[in-house]
């Protein structure tokens, strides 16, 4: 009888490990998430400015390009391009990150790729939502290199930068810009600036990238658009710099590396 009673006991021990295994295994998030971290925001940094956001059950691309094939198992609720450059834009990456209610996020100007992807013009200062999360496209140009030549992003074509806002914490991307007048507006507003690196010609660089810094005062940097090595080299150059006039952390990420923060 004793033996029965034991036999019986672990039979109901290995079912209740059984049913924990099998009920931890269907809590999984809805959204997978490609870095395989987990935290309240998670930022992979993808090729040249191209950055990816997940979070609440969300998944947000910013000037996606050369991606490897396996991302289309991790499709868009949202793309956001900057401008119409080709290490920006790529419609071939823009089509396979694609899922139904992927919303398509332009600037204005890009009319023949919103008509292509059948997306969403915008302006800086507009604001929508994209599911829980509120986004701002904001400024992005760059000026004239030499008086008489057109600058490479033009004021006046309205480029757009982006706001995220999380819940209130908040993301933005500066895309291909200059350390703006603008950015005055963004002073303590944003909880993680994600910044070029160069080429100085093209964008804000090297002093520059600090000034901004030194603008906006984020509580976190991440380098983007910057050449293999070019960001352990930059941070080895300006992190005291950094660090003497600003109060961020910098975050210095590879290429298809994540990081994740934990929104307060």
């Amino acid at each position: 009888m004793r033996e029965k009673i034991v036999l019986g006991s672990v039979i109901a021990l290995l079912l209740v490990v059984v049913i924990i295994e099998y009920s931890e295994d269907q809590v999984t998030p809805t959204t997978s998430m490609v870095g395989g971290i987990y935290g309240d925001v998670n930022v992979t940094l993808l090729s040249n400015a191209g950055v990816m956001i997940e979070a609440n059950d969300m998944r947000i691309y910013i000037d996606p390009i050369d991606l490897p094939d396996y991302y289309s198992e991790y499709p868009a609720d949202a793309i956001l391009i900057t401008h119409s450059h080709g290490d920006h834009y790529q419609t071939s990456m823009i089509n396979m990150l694609q899922k139904e209610g992927t919303v398509n996020i332009f600037p204005e100007v890009m009319s023949i790729e919103i008509a292509r992807h059948d997306g969403v013009g915008v302006d800086p200062e507009d604001e929508f939502m994209v599911g829980n999360m509120k986004i701002t496209p904001f400024y992005m140009y760059t000026f004239s290199p030499v008086l008489g030549e057109d600058a490479s992003h033009p004021a006046e074509d309205n480029y757009t930068s982006y706001i995220i806002d999380i819940d209130g914490f908040t993301l933005f991307h500066a895309g291909d810009t200059k350390n703006l007048p603008e950015y005055d507006d963004l002073t303590g507003a944003i909880n993680v600036a994600m910044l070029p690196l160069g080429p100085g010609c093209q964008t804000m660089a090297d002093e520059e990238v600090v000034a901004a810094l030194n603008v906006i005062e984020p509580e976190y940097f991440i380098p983007i658009h910057f050449t293999d090595g070019q960001n352990d080299q930059f941070c080895s150059s300006f992190r005291s710099t950094i660090e003497a006039v600003t109060e961020c952390e910098i975050v210095n990420l590879d290429h298809f590396t994540t990081h994740a923060f934990e929104a307060r």
